[in-house]
C-alpha cells in the first residue's frame, strides 16, 4: 500500500465518519487523550464519507486532520485515512463511540515494540453493554467469523470488530481491493495470508450514549462479507 508522507509520527488513529454528530466528537476527545497522557507522538484523522450532519466541523473542533472520500463505503474511507497516516502504528476505529479509545495499550505498545503485526479485538469475549450488540448481529458476525477463519487458515475469532491496529511495515505488504463493509473481513484475510503475527484483544462493546442512525445493513452486509469469503483466494 503506498503513502503519500513520510513516517514522523508514533501513531495515528483513523476514524472512519458518516453522519456521526456528537459521537465523534466523544471518540476524538478519548483518543486524544490517550494520546496525551501517553506522551504519544500521534494524530487523529477523521475520514468523512459524505456526512450530511455536523460531523467535519466537530473534526475540525476537535483539531483532528480531516480527509474526505467521495466514494461511499466503510473500506474507502478506510483506506484514505491509511494512505495519509504519518504513524509507526495505526490505530482503525468506529467513530460512534462504541468502542473505548481511552485504553489503546494493548493495541499499540505490541505493536510499537515489534511484538506483533496487526492487533485485532475480540468483541466475543470482552464485556458488551446490553444493547450494544443486536442479536443478529452478533449471530451473523460470529457465522461469519468462523467460516472466514476456516477459509483463511487463522485463528482470529472476530473478523468485524471494529478496533484493530497494524505496524506500518506490515500495512505497506497488503494490497486491498474492496471499498465496502467486507473490507473488514479482506483485512484480517490479507493480514493472514502474509503470515503475520496477529494478535487478539478481548474487546469490550458499548452502547451509543448519542443519537444516530445505524450503517449496518444486516443482509446486504452480510452477503458482502459471505461474497469475499467464499471468492477470494485462501
Amino acid at each position: 500500500m503506498r503513502f503519500f508522507k513520510e513516517e514522523s509520527l508514533e501513531l495515528s488513529i483513523v476514524l472512519p465518519c458518516l453522519n456521526e454528530g456528537d459521537a465523534l466528537g466523544y471518540s476524538i476527545r478519548e483518543a486524544r487523550r490517550f494520546i496525551t497522557r501517553k506522551g504519544i507522538r500521534g494524530e487523529i484523522i477523521v475520514v468523512d464519507n459524505g456526512s450530511s450532519d455536523d460531523s467535519p466541523s466537530i473534526a475540525l473542533s476537535r483539531k483532528a486532520l480531516l480527509l474526505s472520500e467521495d466514494r461511499r463505503g466503510y473500506g474507502y474511507a478506510i483506506r484514505k485515512g491509511l494512505r495519509y497516516s504519518r504513524g509507526r502504528v495505526i490505530v482503525i476505529a468506529d467513530s460512534d463511540s462504541t468502542y473505548d479509545l481511552l485504553h489503546l495499550d494493548d493495541y499499540f505498545y505490541p505493536l510499537m515494540e515489534n511484538r506483533a503485526d496487526f492487533v485485532i479485538g475480540n468483541r466475543f469475549v470482552g464485556r458488551t453493554e446490553r444493547f450494544a450488540m443486536p442479536l443478529s448481529h452478533r449471530l451473523g458476525s460470529s457465522f461469519l467469523s468462523t467460516l472466514a477463519r476456516i477459509r483463511f487458515r487463522t485463528g482470529v475469532r472476530d473478523f468485524h470488530c471494529g478496533l484493530r491496529a497494524i505496524r506500518r511495515e506490515a500495512l505497506e505488504k497488503l494490497d486491498f481491493r474492496t471499498g465496502g463493509m467486507e473490507f473488514a473481513t479482506e483485512f484480517v484475510a490479507l493480514c493472514a495470508r502474509k503470515g503475520f503475527r496477529i494478535g487478539q484483544v478481548a474487546c469490550g462493546l458499548r452502547r451509543c450514549r448519542f443519537k444516530r442512525r445505524s450503517k449496518l445493513n444486516i443482509v446486504r452486509d452480510g452477503f458482502r462479507h459471505l461474497k469475499y469469503i467464499v471468492s477470494a483466494s485462501p
